[in-house]
């Protein structure tokens, strides 16, 4: 039987995740090249510079060997350093993001390539043979590896600051919401039901874990060939049990609907950014939540994390969310009905933690309320409630908090930097910014 996308998509999933798959190939890409060397190096004719003893070309290339797997050796210790300071000072489901990064792979793959290319040349060296060449291209490529060592060490000695992580996962979050609302999704009351009388089919999960992702168009395709309306019964992002029924089909199905359909929805064991752009709303809170505990009480980083909360609820805030999302095929017909978050969940989602946790501290209230008066001016009028509601929740949670006298008033102002923001005076009194 042939791999359904679900299978595939996980596939996908283990490769951009491992640390081997790449480094692996760089291997065996080191390997042929040395090969390819050797078969040019007698013609080639290369300057005096470039010609070596059999017992420098044998010293150079063994430190060569060696230097790369002390190198290997230096990243696999950054990892555990910096999965230990991740997980500590941000949030770990920032991690699985970690796991994908290019860079790392590439680093690696290179350093193993290097080494797999001057361990073979290494061997021809024993046996009499001298590859100039070879020789002194694993010169060259220990400088590319050193470079690459410092890039690395460059890019996640910034990129693993709080504030980047916020921001690369706002961009994350805005992209998915873009790509959602231009995949045909239409938007109806939740009142809304495909068809009359009880679905013909229900299609069961036949595993635990988390909707990674739906393969919508494929299930629209499927549903438009059949003259079915499927109705997916859990958000991407939700945690369903074996035996959960994830689809009610309507129409005549077909008797591979349900083995079909299943291999249409993947499953995991944790969400993924790939179709839930609340999944990075909910790093971003994390790392927030976790600088307002009593253990750290750093609400400037709080801050930091509400300013690119602030951009992503924006982008969100831009679009109506209300009701089921609906995608129709060439027709127009309806032929797959899913849930979606609403404008209320992604508020409650972004704030009611922060929230919670941070009423207490003026920065952190001023700064909230700055988020979402700005929020109340720039996203749709049909959004503009519930961020009204949100300030009156915030109102209650300072009023309660610890603040007295002054500190209650300073608490319920805003401020786009939390404390000491600049101000305007506009009509005999100060407007802080």
């Amino acid at each position: 039987m042939p791999m359904s996308w679900a299978a595939r998509f996980q596939l996908r999933q283990h490769l951009r995740q491992s640390l081997w798959a790449v480094p692996l190939v760089g291997t065996a890409v080191g390997a042929a090249l040395a090969g390819v060397d050797l078969a040019l190096d007698d013609k080639i004719t290369l300057p005096d510079a470039w010609t070596y003893s059999a017992s420098t070309a044998g010293s150079l290339l063994s430190a060569v060997a060696a230097a790369m797997i002390g190198l290997i050796g230096l990243v696999v210790t950054i990892g555990v350093l910096v999965v230990q300071m991740a997980t500590g000072t941000l949030s770990p489901r920032f991690m699985r993001l970690w796991y994908r990064d290019r860079l790392q792979k590439v680093v690696l793959a290179s350093f193993t390539a290097t080494f797999a290319f001057s361990f073979v040349l290494l061997r021809e060296v024993g046996s009499g043979t001298v590859p100039n060449l070879g020789v002194t291209l694993a010169g060259l490529a220990v400088i590319v590896d050193l470079i690459l060592l410092l890039l690395y060490l460059d890019r996640f000695v910034h990129a693993l600051r709080p504030v980047a992580v916020a921001a690369a996962m706002a961009d994350a979050g805005l992209a998915i919401v873009d790509e959602i609302q231009h995949a045909g999704t239409r938007n109806q009351p939740d009142t809304w039901s495909p068809a009359a009388g009880d679905p013909v089919l229900q299609v069961r999960s036949r595993r635990t874990g988390a909707i990674q992702a739906i393969a919508a168009p494929s299930i629209v395709e499927y549903a438009r060939a059949h003259e079915l309306v499927c109705v997916l019964r859990y958000a991407v992002g939700d945690f369903v049990n074996r035996g959960g029924v994830l689809f009610e089909v309507h129409g005549q199905a077909p008797p591979d609907a349900e083995r079909h359909l299943q291999g249409l929805v993947a499953l995991g064991h944790e969400r993924t950014l790939e179709q839930d752009p609340a999944f990075a709303m909910r790093i971003i809170v994390d790392i927030a939540i976790r600088a307002l505990s009593p253990a750290v009480n750093d609400p400037t980083t709080a801050t930091q994390m509400i300013n690119h909360l602030g951009a992503l609820l924006a982008g969100v805030g831009a679009h109506d969310l209300s009701g089921l999302g609906m995608l129709l095929d060439r027709s127009g017909t309806l032929r797959l009905a899913v849930p979606t978050r609403t404008w209320d969940g992604y508020l409650e989602l972004g704030l009611s933690e922060i929230r919670q946790y941070g009423a207490a501290s003026p920065q952190v209230a001023r700064r909230l309320r700055a988020m979402l008066r700005n929020l109340d001016a720039t996203v749709l009028p049909v959004n503009q409630e519930s961020v009204r509601r949100q300030i009156g929740l915030l109102d209650q949670a300072v009023v309660r908090g610890s603040h007295e006298g002054y500190d209650t008033e300073l608490g319920l102002e805003e401020d786009r930097q939390g404390l000491g923001g600049a101000s305007l005076l506009l009509g005999g009194r100060h407007v802080l910014y």
